[in-house]
């Protein structure tokens, strides 16, 4: 394993953001049984990291049924080469403060003033049939999913160095310049939270399917190292 890609503890450090659990109610509802093996994976990192990019080459190389990828929810705009229902399910504050209050998320955070929730229902249906979710998410929400579900596994992808990362966020010239400033100081920020992730992978720039294929590999050799797990959401 390279220096870029590191197995780490998780250390239960405190969010510098403000992210928050799921109402304390929603945790004794009845939980669909986990097929054994079935993994709940975090691919998290900084904003114009990739992590979308990642997650379509994911999408070609299984075209199959093996991976589930949890659409998040996001009351933020719709970004022009999105769609509705695959990038995200775009949704009003009011529609999304209704779903959080039913407790409908597993994790709901506010980033870069805007809030952003995993449907804890997809992340269940996916598990109980015995495929491995892949939760696309910032590190905000990220250690809020870890203490819920101890068991989850975390990839945090980093760029080959801040200058890069700000160039890519600069070229998708899809924030104001107050956003891209905010993004940019959040970065720094979170790229210091890589020790929290059970591993860290360097999305090389140009290098998408290879990243890609590393995080193949890493989720194939969770399965064998623990067949028998079974994840409890």
């Amino acid at each position: 394993m390279t220096n870029a890609e590191r197995s780490k503890g998780v250390d239960r450090a405190e969010t510098t953001a403000a992210a928050t659990r799921p109402p304390r109610g929603d945790r004794t509802k009845s939980e669909a049984p986990a097929a054994r093996g079935a993994l709940l994976v975090i691919l998290s990192g900084p904003s114009g990291v990739g992590k979308d990019t990642i997650i379509d080459a994911l999408r070609r190389s299984h075209p199959g049924t093996d991976y589930h990828y949890v659409v998040t929810c996001t009351t933020r705009a719709r970004r022009p080469e999105e769609t509705d229902g695959l990038s995200y399910r775009f949704l009003t504050r009011d529609e999304f403060e209704r779903l959080r209050k039913e407790g409908e998320f597993l994790e709901a955070n506010e980033v870069h003033g805007h809030w952003y929730g995993t449907p804890r229902g997809q992340v269940r249906e996916a598990l109980a049939a015995g495929r491995d979710a892949i939760l696309k998410i910032d590190v905000q929400g990220a250690q809020v999913v870890k203490e819920t579900v101890p068991d989850a596994l975390l990839i945090f992808l980093v760029p080959p160095s801040l200058e890069d990362l700000f160039h890519r966020l600069r070229s998708r010239a899809t924030e104001s310049v107050d956003e891209l400033e905010l993004r940019q100081r959040n970065a720094a920020i979170e790229l210091a939270r890589q020790d929290d992730y059970d591993y860290v992978v360097t999305n090389e720039t140009g290098e998408v399917e290879r990243t890609a294929e590393r995080i193949d590999e890493i989720i194939a050799e969770e399965h064998r190292r623990h067949p028998e797990r079974q994840v409890r959401v």
